[in-house]
């Protein structure tokens, strides 16, 4: 069962206008045996096989009336989707609120298989389903298909509706070559300059009045010769310059940006810095979740 408009908005409630109710295979089948009986009960006036037929027939329609009480007055809406990688199925979560016990329902999302036949009590349940985006990029997810056949398969009862919330999906992970770009040397984003001594350099950065335990290699002579008093000279440790991660010139932009999301993914996990330039965005060496993520976001939204 694949027919029935679509329901758009943020939320949507199940009700007579928007649920659509059909015979399954096997209702047919039930119905084709109920006419089967009256026809037989007429040809050879035999009440058996007409008060069989009779029975299978309330059965019939007192299965409608019950299938679709199964969804009647279900609401839906969806949550915050979280963003995933596009190399693989991403959970979307959906709410439901359910006015009275739902048996059998099953949900299909997208072009996904629909899922297991699920008994709701009732009150308030969020689902996790999974759905397989096309790429990256903002996607949503398609339409959402809610059904049931409980409690005797005979009819299927359902209804379609498009979730409003889009997903961030990022490229998908794949190793290979990227550019790395020179980042000026210094401190990383949110990361202090420490200051330490480093005897015999004269990548000094401040002085401070020389103590008895100072080395004498870190007195600052030139001053003392002056006659300006005795100085120690103070150093400044700068961190590696974290390399700039930049696009591979020489592939499709496409894979280039699985490379980069692959590498930036990796970083993160070694606890190392680094920055992003890609077409339009230019992120400064850094290091952490909100940085990976920030640098993950501009590779799905990059044009």
């Amino acid at each position: 069962m694949d027919f029935g408009r679509p329901q758009e908005g943020e939320r949507v409630r199940l009700r007579m206008r928007n649920l659509y109710i059909l015979p399954t295979r096997f209702g047919w089948l039930w119905l084709a045996g109920t006419v089967l009986l009256q026809v037989v009960g007429i040809q050879m006036q035999s009440n058996g096989p007409l008060l069989l037929s009779f029975l299978m027939l309330s059965l019939f329609l007192l299965a409608l009336h019950l299938t679709h009480f199964n969804l009647q007055g279900v609401e839906l809406w969806c949550g915050s989707p979280t963003p995933g990688f596009a190399d693989g199925p991403l959970p979307y979560p959906i709410h439901l609120r359910c006015p009275g016990r739902s048996e059998g329902v099953r949900l299909r999302l997208g072009r996904e298989a629909a899922g297991p036949a699920l008994a709701l009590a009732a009150g308030e349940h969020e689902l996790i389903l999974c759905w397989t985006p096309p790429g990256r990029g903002l996607h949503r997810p398609g339409v959402l298909q809610v059904q049931t056949t409980a409690p005797l398969g005979l009819f299927c009862c359902w209804s379609r509706w498009r979730p409003a919330a889009s997903q961030l999906v990022y490229p998908a992970r794949r190793a290979g070559p990227v550019r790395l770009l020179a980042s000026a040397t210094g401190p990383l984003a949110g990361e202090s300059v420490v200051i330490s001594p480093r005897e015999g350099s004269e990548d000094w950065r401040d002085l401070a009045p020389h103590r008895p335990q100072d080395s004498p290699s870190r007195l600052a002579w030139k001053l003392l010769a002056q006659g300006r008093g005795e100085y120690s000279k103070h150093f400044r440790d700068l961190p590696e310059a974290a390399p700039l991660l930049a696009p591979d010139p020489a592939l499709p932009l496409e894979e280039a940006l699985e490379h980069l999301s692959e590498r930036i993914w990796r970083f993160h996990g070694q606890g190392e810095g680094y920055g992003l330039e890609i077409p339009g965005q230019s992120l400064p060496a850094a290091r952490g979740v909100g940085h990976r993520d920030q640098c993950l976001a501009a590779l799905a939204c990059c044009r």
